[in-house]
């Protein structure tokens, strides 16, 4: 846990309920920066973004990268810059391994060809099966997705959300946290008697660099996203009011809530798309599973249970 921050980081109808609900907690959906991008062999095309030696990544590349992702993760990828070029360099060391590996005939090594093929095999697989499962455009209906609605409504409760300010101040390595309370005890004291000051505050004297170019706003999050030091102080503060000295593992902090919003239960139309997704994802897993065993009912199917055996031995 970085110090200065106050967030912790994060039957089919049954299936569908945990998928969907999973996809509801705020600050469980995975850091796209922080995901392995796919690996593409494109032809070089145009300028080039980033090179190493020989080899370049161009805009092309690039492009059909950031299009492979979901769109939140891609903009997350988007705002991350360091992220971003940390990929690049990556995958241009990447290349210039596989550069190498080619001038010494890797590719051709019995080993690397078996894998190759199993690899293609499975592509293969994968891609005929989405063919052959496609889902009709029209599913889910508008009744089936009441249904599934209903039937897991009790789950899709958002719990309460707090939009929090902090001032933030850091007990350093051989610094005295009595020397740091006080300060903290003192900006908790000037913000209390103005509270319309605490941006100003917090901006100036925050050691949190992310939320004091906001004025010190983390951001709404549920409670559980809170450092257990500091939930149930939030808890108790009124919109606007400014909160005494709370002392956490990472320092001190000065917390002010400007905001809250009752947990709720979220409307079908808030759960239309998730919905949709998870419906869809569901009856393609079931078409698919039914062609399999189709296959299997309709060949003549035989095991040598002797031949069978000298493997296992």
């Amino acid at each position: 846990m970085k110090k200065p921050t106050l967030v912790v980081g994060a039957g089919a109808l049954t299936l569908l309920v945990v998928a969907v609900v999973l996809s509801l907690r705020p600050g469980s959906d995975p850091v796209a920066a922080q995901q392995p991008a796919p690996v593409l062999d494109l032809q070089q095309s145009g300028p080039a973004v980033a090179r190493l030696g020989s080899q370049q990544i161009d805009v092309q590349e690039l492009k059909s990268v950031m299009a492979t992702l979901p769109p939140e993760a891609r903009e997350q990828l988007r705002s991350n810059r360091s992220a971003l070029e940390t990929w690049l360099r990556s995958r241009l060391a990447q290349k210039a391994v596989l550069e190498q590996a080619d001038a010494q005939g890797w590719r051709q090594r019995p080993e690397v060809e078996q894998q190759t093929r199993a690899a293609a095999e499975q592509i293969v697989f994968r891609d005929y099966m989405l063919s052959v499962s496609e889902v009709p455009a029209n599913y889910p209906s508008a009744a089936e997705l009441q249904a599934a609605y209903d039937s897991g409504k009790a789950q899709w409760v958002t719990p309460a959300q707090y939009q929090v300010s902090q001032i933030f101040l850091a007990v350093g390595p051989g610094q005295r946290a009595e020397g740091v309370r006080r300060q903290a005890l003192e900006l908790s004291r000037k913000a209390q008697e103005a509270p319309g000051e605490f941006a100003e505050l917090a901006t100036q004297y925050s050691q949190e660099p992310n939320s004091a170019r906001h004025g010190g706003d983390i951001g709404m999050q549920p409670l559980e996203q809170l450092l257990p030091e500091v939930r149930g102080v939030v808890s108790r503060l009124k919109v606007g009011s400014v909160s005494d000295v709370v002392q956490s593992s990472a320092g001190f902090h000065v917390l002010k809530l400007t905001a809250q919003q009752p947990a709720r239960t979220a409307t079908l139309d808030d759960m239309r798309e998730r919905l949709t997704q998870a419906l869809r994802a569901q009856r393609q897993e079931q078409i698919a599973k039914s062609y399999l065993e189709g296959m299997l009912n309709t060949a003549t199917l035989s095991i040598d249970g002797a031949q069978l055996n000298k493997v296992l031995e």
